[in-house]
């Protein structure tokens, strides 16, 4: 039986995140922090590493500093470590001067690094998901049943359908039929799984396992750019394709939405994702931060993170992220605040507005990216569901207010449904 040492681990991590904008503006969207401290390519990367896949490799393109930055920060290993987490960034070359033009062509591109890895078998998968999976129990059904291709499913209700390549499996797990994303319930109907009506469907996870081999010959022979839409519907009518199921938590936040409802339930008594599991922790970069302090602070349902501190403010259902600064009457809820990337000292200070949140402050239903400056006496609310508008200095997705990162809201601003108003 082969092991999880002979598979190498392929990252996503190279696409534009125009859903997620702003926050992805000036970074790539794995490196868009989450739940306080953590980065969202330390998720898979973890997942990796917590099944005994010691190889992994990110691909990137698109505003990759930050996210190169915190890989080569975190993942290290010693000189007699055989494991490695590389960055194969998008490259020009003579024979081919093109950027990556969808999932399958950046790993067709990268090839070459595929085969001089040696690795038998390669496992895709996406950066921007949030999910805990063993790939060695996919890979142990992989090798069981001598398949060339695995797919990770979950169980799909109807109004999510359209979310997902939505596949039909027979008994043993082979895959007979793949569409990506069906709207039509005529469609539908064809592609019931499942004996459950909350949930006859069987999606796509964006997870895929070949036999390298496999993958190369597909890659050779297809004249096409993405694994979900294309190479797996097409390797069906040849290749052995098996779904292996997973019926844990698991969650797309590429876009606003997903994401703000993603870090909200963190700070809930019984999260549905628990990043506190002792024998499969998700790692990130180690910070030398002291503890948080709390003048006065009341809290409830708060996910606080490291070297923060807060003055006698009221926070409620809200994610506070590292180095966060709040000073006394302020008010957060319903918010993902991600803190700051440094500490600033009132010697040295040359902004009048401190990072951090301003004293009386009143926050509601928002993203406050890193290094915000608010000033004192801002109210931010959310607006209505589906509420799309854009300014300067902030912007509104589905309703939820984002502050951009290193933005400076003035004194006084007012950014609610009835009033915008920026005025020092």
């Amino acid at each position: 039986m082969p092991s999880t040492n002979d598979i190498l681990g392929v990252i996503m991590g190279g696409g534009r995140g125009t859903r997620l904008y702003p926050l992805t503006k000036v970074r790539a969207k794995p490196a868009v922090p989450m739940a306080g401290k953590y980065r969202l390519i330390d998720i898979p990367i973890s997942n990796c590493l917590n099944s005994d896949i010691n190889r992994v490799a990110v691909l990137t393109q698109f505003n990759s500093v930050s996210l190169h930055r915190h890989i080569t920060r975190t993942y290290n290993f010693d000189q007699f470590h055989r494991g490695w987490v590389q960055i194969w960034a998008a490259i020009q070359t003579i024979r081919d001067e093109s950027w990556y033009q969808g999932t399958a062509d950046a790993v067709r591109q990268q090839l070459f690094e595929i085969r001089a890895s040696g690795a038998e078998y390669t496992l895709i998968l996406a950066g921007d998901h949030i999910y805990r999976m063993d790939y060695g129990q996919m890979a142990e059904d992989f090798w069981k049943k001598d398949a060339d291709i695995s797919v990770a499913v979950q169980p799909v209700a109807p109004h999510q359908a359209s979310r997902f390549g939505i596949l039909k499996r027979l008994e043993d797990g082979t895959i007979i039929d793949f569409v990506e994303k069906p709207s039509d319930p005529d469609l539908l109907s064809n592609f019931v799984s499942r004996d459950d009506p909350e949930r006859p469907y069987l999606g796509s996870m964006g997870i895929y396992l070949f036999k390298t081999s496999v993958l190369e010959e597909l890659l050779h022979s297809l004249e096409v750019d993405d694994f979900g839409g294309e190479v797996i519907p097409q390797a069906i009518h040849t290749k052995k394709v098996l779904g292996f199921s997973f019926d844990g938590y698991w969650e797309d936040v590429g876009t606003i939405r997903a994401f703000y409802e993603a870090n909200l339930s963190l700070t809930k008594p019984n999260p549905p994702f628990n990043f506190h599991d002792v024998h499969h922790p998700m790692y990130t970069h180690a910070r030398f931060l002291p503890g948080t302090v709390l003048a006065g602070a009341t809290l409830e349902n708060v996910s606080l993170a490291d070297g923060c501190f807060v003055g006698n403010s009221k926070i409620r259902n809200s994610v506070i992220g590292l180095r966060s600064q709040i000073q006394d009457g302020a008010e957060i809820e319903n918010t993902v605040l991600m803190g700051a990337d440094y500490y600033e000292e009132n010697a040295t200070r040359t902004h009048k507005i401190p990072l951090g949140i301003g004293p009386n402050t009143f926050i509601s239903g928002a993203i406050i990216d890193k290094n915000a400056r608010i000033g004192a006496g801002v109210r931010i609310e959310s607006f209505p569901l589906g509420v799309e508008e854009s300014a300067d200095e902030w912007y509104v997705r589905d309703g939820i207010v984002i502050i951009p990162k290193s933005t400076v809201i003035p004194p006084g601003s007012v950014i609610t449904p009835e009033k915008q108003d920026l005025s020092p």
